[in-house]
């Protein structure tokens, strides 16, 4: 005779995966995930937005990219060089409109010789969520080449802030650098760089 019964035996954990409290856990979980993937690409927008020369397609000058480096800042937000090197260097901006005149000031004026390469390269990164408010640190690289030959390296160290607004939108609340390192390179250290970049032309 076969037995028909049913085996009515369930997972003594299957109940803890609808718990009110697991859920909510589970949803944290994924909000602090979601906040540090949206903040890692503001923070890449950032740079990328202020290599040289810039990468975004469709940008026209200067104006125009500080326009849209902006868009990434909060109204209250600051920007501020620290430390022995940078804090009399860059100094603290801070508001909408001294962070804006911060920007302005490096690339509204021409200057001789001229900046032809700047590429930022971020690493070590930590990046702590709490709630609609966050702080990353990151290390930074970036080499200089002028139009004339002369080079540089720049290295410095990030502890930036970041809030959620209320349309849902991370934006930076606060820049913060430290000097690491600024090392001479060789003249004309790169063999090809090119004066206007096509990456992301369609």
């Amino acid at each position: 005779m076969t037995d028909t019964h049913t085996n009515t035996h369930t997972d003594p954990h299957a109940a803890t995966h609808t718990d009110p409290h697991t859920l909510a856990a589970l949803v944290g979980r994924i909000e602090t995930l979601e906040a540090e993937a949206d903040i890692r690409r503001l923070q890449a927008r950032y740079m990328f937005l202020c290599d040289t020369p810039c990468p975004e397609f469709g940008v026209r000058d200067d104006t125009h990219r500080i326009d849209l480096i902006m868009e990434l800042y909060a109204e209250d937000a600051v920007w501020e060089g620290v430390g022995e090197y940078y804090d009399g260097q860059f100094g603290r901006a801070e508001g909408h409109a001294a962070v804006r005149a911060h920007f302005e000031a490096f690339w509204g004026e021409r200057h001789d010789p001229e900046l032809v390469l700047n590429a930022h390269y971020l690493t070590s990164e930590q990046i702590h969520v709490d709630g609609a408010t966050a702080t990353g640190q990151w290390i930074h690289m970036q080499p200089w080449l002028y139009s004339d030959g002369t080079a540089l390296l720049r290295s410095s160290r990030l502890n930036n802030a970041f809030r959620r607004e209320d349309d849902g939108t991370w934006r930076i609340a606060r820049t913060r650098t430290e000097n690491v390192l600024v090392a001479p390179l060789p003249g004309n250290f790169a063999e090809s760089h090119p004066s206007a970049s096509v990456l992301m032309r369609p």
